[in-house]
């Protein structure tokens, strides 16, 4: 990668990254509409595939889905906003957190329910092939995700019809609260793409480097044509599954094992030892980032609540 590329999706990390701090310390200390389910420690999965995406391919996303909204081009400030329940937010205070969507940059939303995003990825993906015009269709899911009967459907619709679909699977280890080892019989998830007769790749997850290679495969091949391909991330959540959850389904040692390997980490070492860039650069965008960050606060605290009658003007196009 060259090295525009490279601060590009190392500005999106750390976006993703203080984005999610802010808000754990937003729900410390004040009231929050809703709840919050964190992406830090796989912003290397969402970075890595969606640097290779344009502004009218499309995304699915899971509950955990700010990382996702902020890769795929929502604006910061839309996505706080939302977080805050408010007028300016993506999707006008009515949403929030399991359900944040922008259309205007093909993100087609975060759903809470558990792989109910993989079919629709696999719609989106039919539009993009009658259409014509390379567009490509990503569903990022969870583990847990690649148990559900819409995990099968939605890939075996996708081979079926050779539609321009990745489907991403964030193996984060844990469903909730539950070692994916305990729910299925294979090491790997994408072993199963074998029986679509699709490719399957296991990628580093906390590898950012590694996961853009990978995925830029599978987007070159969907554009041309070539089917959907199944792209397994071994990944790793630093928060519990939903906010101030104190997971004690899995040990200290087991956490900070994972931390050392923390995918911002990995990826300043190689930008600065690799592509030789100065401390100072990567200090200057960190800086750019909390301006922007504390700027979205603001802007999410100043902007009007919904109408209660709001609603009425989005149940029909």
């Amino acid at each position: 990668m060259d090295k525009e590329t490279a601060l590009f999706m190392y500005k999106k990390m750390v976006q993703i990254r203080k984005f999610e701090e802010k808000l754990y310390q937003l729900f410390l200390t004040r009231p929050m509409p809703g709840s919050m389910h964190q992406y830090n420690g796989e912003e290397a999965v969402a970075v890595g595939v969606c640097a290779h995406l344009n502004k009218d391919d499309y995304v699915t996303s899971t509950h955990r889905g700010h990382g996702h909204c902020i890769a795929k081009g929502v604006e910061i400030n839309g996505v706080m906003a939302e977080m805050f329940a408010k007028k300016t937010g993506c999707c006008k205070g009515m949403g929030g957190s399991m359900h944040i969507a922008d259309f205007s940059v093909g993100m087609l939303g975060a759903i809470g329910i558990v792989g109910a995003g993989i079919p629709i990825a696999a719609g989106a993906g039919w539009t993009c092939k009658y259409r014509g015009k390379g567009q490509v269709s990503v569903a990022f899911f969870g583990d847990g995700a690649a148990n559900e009967g819409a995990f099968h459907e939605g890939i075996n619709l996708a081979a079926v019809w050779k539609l321009p679909v990745i489907f991403v699977c964030e193996n984060n280890v844990y469903g909730f609260s539950t070692h994916y080892r305990r729910t299925m019989a294979i090491e790997n998830i994408a072993d199963r793409a074998a029986g679509y007769g699709i490719p399957g790749m296991v990628v580093d997850g906390m590898d950012v480097k590694e996961v853009y290679a990978e995925s830029g495969k599978a987007v070159e091949r969907a554009r041309k044509g070539g089917g959907p391909t199944l792209l397994e991330c071994k990944t790793y959540r630093f928060m519990g599954h939903s906010r101030f959850e104190k997971s004690a389904y899995r040990t200290k040692e087991e956490l900070e094992e994972w931390k050392k390997r923390d995918p911002i980490k990995l990826f300043e070492e190689f930008l600065l030892k690799d592509m030789k860039l100065k401390r100072q650069e990567l200090d200057e965008i960190g800086a750019d980032v909390d301006r922007e960050i504390e700027e979205s606060v603001s802007f999410s605290e100043r902007s009007p609540d919904p109408e209660p009658d709001d609603y009425k003007k989005y149940i029909f196009a």
